[in-house]
């Protein structure tokens, strides 16, 4: 890789970098806040919200690499351009096409990384997330003890939870018991907290009272205690985790396993799956191809790049659409399937194509007259002073 390359290559993974790092974290925090209800009225921990979340950023990668990538492209084109380096390297006879080598060497490490992540990183993220809510889902204490309600877990046994403060601190717990008849047993403790080991789990009550009232006698016992176990072992029997197509790899799309149920379930969408996880390392060739089409010709100072722009933008939304639309129907019509890759095909060769052959994509004059007629209105209609 020569130095030209290098430093093209260079500048568009580090313009890559930033920005799949500022989109990701902003739909991350968009996500997580959906989540959090499972600190505030579940008691977890800021490590498993944290956590929980954290696992869906290769989820969102799949799909901000590539719009990334295209907007790391623009940037890389762009700084060219107004540094009129392009024109430099044109004059110098190196070609658009020749040019164009280090953003696909850039465009390389992104599928690299977008297959890597969507083969394994991801369905294994998701996979932790099912077996991580499936242990939260299945501690009751987690669940059906919401603060001020009373709770029945089952017939004659009732708990109520007056609030949950950090780390899972239950204030104010009440427990009647009535499942024996010979032997109700009503609790009333200050604060408790949740105990899991070997032996089973448990709710571990602190300076409190127990009221028993044992058949035969009058007078109940009353009991104060400073720290009582309550066997909460029953209510908190983990669930067995059911694996979706998502959290399948890749190789067990391609060669799924026979006696997978879901399979036999949802074929058509098995198929349709591994479709998507084939395709998605293609699409960044396609967004680099495209931006560099539009935006990676040599221009003067004075033609405007901002209609290239949206061009390259509008003619990604539209493939990237379609191949949306293709997906969503090939989950009932299997050989639909194949025209994503034939759309793809057709649209990175259109564009290496139009590299190959140093065709300027420009707007109509008509347009580009008509858009700055319009902008000099504005401006003057801005600059006029008001009335006094």
């Amino acid at each position: 890789m020569g130095s030209i390359d290098s430093y093209i290559f260079r500048t568009t993974l580090t313009s890559f970098a930033v920005v799949m790092a500022s989109l990701t974290g902003v739909i991350w925090i968009t996500q997580a806040l959906r989540g959090i209800d499972l600190m505030t009225s579940q008691g977890q921990t800021i490590v498993t919200f944290l956590g929980l979340t954290g696992l869906a950023v290769p989820v969102l990668i799949l799909v901000i690499a590539p719009i990334a990538l295209m907007i790391a492209v623009a940037h890389t084109l762009n700084r060219l351009a107004t540094d009129s380096e392009i024109i430099v390297m044109n004059a110098a006879g190196l070609s658009p096409l020749r040019l164009f080598r280090p953003f696909v060497y850039a465009t390389i490490f992104v599928a690299a990384l977008v297959t890597l992540i969507g083969s394994y990183i991801a369905p294994d993220g998701l996979r932790r997330i099912a077996r991580w809510d499936a242990e939260i889902t299945a501690d009751v204490l987690a669940n059906v003890l919401q603060p001020g309600r009373f709770a029945q877990l089952e017939q004659n046994l009732t708990i109520r939870v007056r609030e949950r403060q950090a780390g899972g601190l239950l204030v104010g717990v009440f427990i009647d018991d009535r499942r024996d008849p010979a032997d109700r047993v009503s609790i009333i403790a200050d604060h408790g907290t949740v105990l899991k080991n070997k032996d089973g789990s448990f709710l571990v009550l602190e300076d409190g009272h127990l009221e028993r009232f044992q058949g035969g006698k009058q007078e109940p016992t009353l009991v104060a205690f400073s720290r009582y176990a309550f066997d909460m072992s029953k209510f908190s029997r983990a669930r067995d985790v059911a694996y979706g197509i998502r959290e399948h790899y890749l190789w067990e799309l391609i060669w799924p396993d026979p006696k997978d149920p879901l399979l036999a379930q949802l074929p058509t969408q098995f198929r349709s799956e591994m479709h998507d996880r084939l395709l998605a390392p293609i699409y960044p060739f396609f967004f680099a191809a495209v931006t560099f089409a539009f935006l990676g010709m040599p221009r003067t100072t004075r033609q405007s790049r901002n209609f290239s722009m949206i061009g390259a933008v509008l003619c990604a939304f539209v493939v990237r659409l379609a191949g949306f639309a293709l997906s969503v129907v090939a989950n009932h019509t299997p050989y639909i399937a194949g025209l994503q890759y034939l759309l793809l095909a057709v649209a990175i060769a259109a564009s290496v194509w139009l590299i190959r052959r140093n065709v300027v994509i420009e707007p109509p004059t008509l347009l580009v007259d008509a858009f700055n007629a319009l902008t000099a209105s504005l401006s003057r209609l801005v600059r006029r002073p008001m009335p006094a």
